[in-house]
């Protein structure tokens, strides 16, 4: 069985999961903030990046699950939430009505305990712009733990290009599958340890998780 995937086939199975009626993206949130609820202490702060996608709809689940354990959860949107795709205008929904609040930066001088870094995902194929590229280096000049949901923002999951200076993230979590884009060198080295959560969603063409 491969151990990495390209990104078409990766779609392929969540739009067949999707079509089959299952909602993956609160399972993704789930395993999102499952990860990060071992790894942090009590009363930490834990800042979510929330991109235009539905990477960033994985990343309001997540915060919305870790909001009700009792952690500070601050959620950064810099997109806003005009345009959200379905999904993830949900999981929005759903962080505002857990008494949620968002920004379009981090507050100034705020340095959290964690990120959760669901920018982009597996959707990015251009150069990050400059402001994306500015919340990037930010992150990165904290040089505190960061939690990528399915591969860094800033590298192109298929081939592994640098797409701009990517995230550094001290884990990754993939979700169905992990991108083949993550075996090539620079991409590994910004996606640090690698964990998979295959949301129960086989493979095209496979029986059984990925």
């Amino acid at each position: 069985m491969p151990s990495s995937y390209p990104v078409a086939r990766i779609r392929a199975a969540e739009r067949q999961a999707l079509a089959e009626g299952r909602r993956l993206m609160p399972l993704a949130g789930a395993a999102a903030a499952a990860f990060v609820a071992r790894r942090i202490a009590p009363g930490a702060v834990v800042l979510a990046l929330a991109g235009p996608g539905n990477n960033g709809g994985d990343a309001l689940e997540a915060a919305t699950r870790l909001r009700k354990l009792g952690l500070d959860l601050r959620v950064v949107l810099p997109a806003g939430a005009q345009g959200l795709p379905e999904d993830a205008a949900r999981a929005f929904a759903g962080w505002i009505a857990a008494g949620g609040t968002v920004t379009a930066a981090p507050e100034p001088g705020l340095v959290p305990d964690l990120v959760i870094d669901g920018l982009f995902g597996i959707g990015l194929n251009r150069p990050l712009g400059p402001g994306w590229q500015a919340l990037v280096d930010t992150v990165n000049g904290w040089h505190v733990p960061v939690l990528a949901l399915d591969v860094p923002s800033g590298i192109d999951a298929d081939t592994g290009a640098l797409l701009g200076r990517p995230i550094l993230a001290r884990w990754t979590l993939s979700f169905i599958a992990r991108a083949r884009g993550l075996e090539v060198p620079a991409a590994a080295h910004a996606a640090g340890e690698l964990h998979l959560d295959t949301l129960g969603v086989a493979m095209p063409g496979e029986v059984g998780e990925a």
